[in-house]
């Protein structure tokens, strides 16, 4: 039979050595290949593009440069090294050994959570499939395609484990994550979040900014798992999900950048007519994706988290680091819950509100990245300064979900919420003004007119290296 080498799939999982496993992934590998060609950056198969491949998981390795097709981009799987005798650390089995194999009376709850998380990846790459076309640099180009190869390399170390730890169930599960699209009214994605449209760049960087961040803080949960093929999986897919929180963070604040330029070379906070996203639009953008990422930790009360955390499937984010009683046990969460028409403060097991935690973390660290979008701001004598919506401001999922709130957490009427949506989360119409200033720019050092430069290029490369070469 053919043999998989590093040459086709690097990888340090000895794939050489398991002949079930190379006839897997040989089968599934076609239906991959495919479904990028369907699904993937429409229009730019052909274009060589300046990527970072990851080889191995060292230093030198795991960031190789060099112009590569994508559809021949060598999505690798990678696990980072194992921990000789690690030891479960929270939960009830807190002290046991580590899993190398999965628990039978665990192989659902791992499998689903092993789904869902690998069904946000092909799911991103879907969503935003057709930002190519309207890039601003090609620097914003090369990091858009960066983003989405990568998402497809954490969808092949998911199916990795699929394979190679579920038989039959997870090559079903493998089949079916390349069958769902994004949008889908019949077959959509799992996580409502990775059904919007992402198809202008501000979303996109919005997206990358905070619906990747919540991807950290789950990778983050998951790196503690007893189960350890999945803990090692994840703790080397965070070496990647860095750039993409980046490549977020970085083009958001070059937005705001060029609109404080906007505001102070023209003296008015009325920039649209000069090309520019006014601050108050991107606010509205900040509520809209903000709040649509807190959905993804799932429900503030939820007795699955706790299960998953008894059980030591899914932990917390540094739980060495910042837990020091590591089960959890005879201690509480306070929440204020909607109750009788009011919110009343209301006291739930500590494990029951493992979701609630981890959405707190990833909340300071998206208050950490708005924090210096606002020193920009300060930099340019500009009086303005983005927040944060509350928590219960917007939710599709959890005990707000689908309750009138305003950005500040106050509850107030449907009438109300009607009357003020257009003030809090964008409308038709700007989300139009958006699309309008979406035109492609390809020449080398040339940006467009509504996101400043940026400070330095890839790799040690000039700003106006030639990151694509369009065919």
């Amino acid at each position: 039979m053919q043999a998989i080498s590093n040459d086709r799939i690097p990888n340090n999982v000895s794939l050489a050595s398991d002949q079930r496993l190379q006839r897997a992934l040989l089968n599934w590998q076609p239906s991959f290949i495919n479904w990028w060609k369907e699904m993937g950056p429409e229009g730019f198969l052909s274009s060589r593009v300046y990527l970072r491949t990851a080889v191995s998981v060292d230093a030198e390795g795991w960031a190789f440069y060099d112009y590569v097709r994508m559809p021949e981009y060598r999505w690798g799987i990678f696990l980072a090294p194992r921990e000789e005798n690690r030891a479960i650390g929270f939960g009830d089995n807190l002290g046991q050994k580590a899993w190398q194999e999965v628990p039978g009376e665990h192989r659902g709850a791992l499998r689903r959570l092993i789904v869902t998380q690998a069904d946000t990846e092909p799911a991103s790459v879907e969503q935003q499939r057709d930002l190519g076309k309207t890039c601003p640099s090609l620097y914003d180009l090369r990091n858009l395609f960066q983003v989405n190869v990568e998402e497809g390399r954490h969808l092949w170390a998911m199916v990795y484990l699929l394979h190679s730890y579920f038989g039959r169930d997870g090559r079903d599960e493998a089949d079916e994550l390349l069958a769902r699209r994004s949008g889908n009214v019949d077959n959509p994605r799992i996580l409502h979040t990775f059904n919007e449209p992402i198809d202008d760049w501000l979303s996109f960087f919005m997206f990358t900014t905070f619906t990747d961040r919540d991807g950290k803080f789950q990778l983050l949960a998951l790196a503690e798992s007893g189960f350890d093929p999945l803990a090692r999986t994840c703790r080397f897919m965070l070496t990647e999900e860095a750039h993409h929180l980046f490549v977020g963070q970085t083009g958001v604040q070059r937005v705001i950048r060029r609109s404080a330029e906007l505001m102070n070379q023209h003296n008015t906070d009325d920039i649209a007519r000069h090309g520019g996203i006014p601050l108050t639009l991107l606010q509205k953008y900040i509520n809209f994706w903000y709040s649509n990422s807190l959905d993804l930790f799932g429900s503030e009360v939820s007795s699955n988290a706790a299960s998953y955390f008894a059980a030591g499937l899914k932990g917390r984010a540094f739980e060495e680091k910042l837990f020091s009683e590591h089960r959890a046990l005879n201690q509480t969460y306070q929440l204020e819950l909607w109750e009788n028409g009011k919110l009343s403060p209301t006291e739930i097991s500590l494990r029951s509100a493992m979701n609630e935690l981890l959405r707190d973390a990833y909340t300071q660290d998206n208050l950490r990245a708005v924090e210096k979008w606002n020193k920009d701001l300060l930099a340019h004598h500009i009086d303005y300064q983005f927040t944060l919506p509350q928590k219960r401001f917007h939710r599709k999922v959890g005990e707000y979900a689908d309750r009138p709130f305003d950005p500040m957490g106050h509850p107030i009427s449907e009438a109300a919420w009607r009357e003020r949506l257009s003030e809090y989360l964008p409308t038709n119409e700007e989300r139009a003004f958006v699309k309008t200033l979406m035109q492609p720019i390809t020449n080398e050092g040339e940006v467009a007119g509504w996101i400043a430069p940026p400070n330095k290029g890839i790799n040690g490369q000039a700003v106006d290296f030639k990151y694509v070469l369009l065919s």
